[in-house]
């Protein structure tokens, strides 16, 4: 049992890890592109919508991809006056719990909050409200089911290492 959770974290990892390292290459395209649009807004006095809604939906992309790659690098804030002196014992427990009883069920909301959001756009195949705007919004709004799929899978494997450590703990 103890090799198969072990599978499941190390797979969940791989796939997190993967998304992750790839959206964060969005963060040096987006100073890229903020750098172009402001030079050739004030150098050449032009512009573009799209090359300007490119930017919000790569900073979009990054935080809601990204957000399961901070959760295995415990980057998401907690409170750390308790957590961090605790023993890694009572940290596992926090961990569990926490993942059960508020970031599972926080993202399964969200992802049945949103997939009516999703549907219409996708059945709109929704675009820019705006003259030379991008025309995937649908795609930009997918990517929040994305986000709750990938935090649950991320929490799952966080919950199987938190048993694998608890199982450990009391050998």
């Amino acid at each position: 049992m103890a090799d198969l959770l072990q599978s499941f974290v190390t797979r969940v990892d791989q796939i997190t890890e993967w998304f992750g390292r790839t959206v964060s290459w969005l963060t040096v395209a987006m100073v890229v592109v903020t750098f172009v649009i402001v030079v050739v807004r004030y150098v050449f006095n032009a512009g573009s919508i799209a090359v300007q809604e490119s930017v919000t939906y790569m900073h979009a992309l990054v935080f809601l991809i990204g957000s399961a790659y901070t959760l295995k690098h415990a980057g998401h804030v907690r409170v750390d006056i308790f957590y961090r002196p605790a023993s890694a014992r009572i940290k596992a427990w926090v961990d569990l719990f926490g993942a059960f009883f508020l970031l599972i069920p926080v993202c399964g909301f969200i992802g049945w909050a949103s997939w009516d959001y999703v549907s219409a756009s996708w059945s709109l195949h929704e675009g820019s409200r705006e003259a030379g705007g991008l025309p995937g919004v649908f795609l930009l709004k997918s990517s929040i089911l994305l986000m709750a799929a990938l935090l649950i899978l991320q929490a799952l494997a966080e919950s199987c290492r938190s048993i694998l450590q608890l199982r450990d703990a009391r050998n």
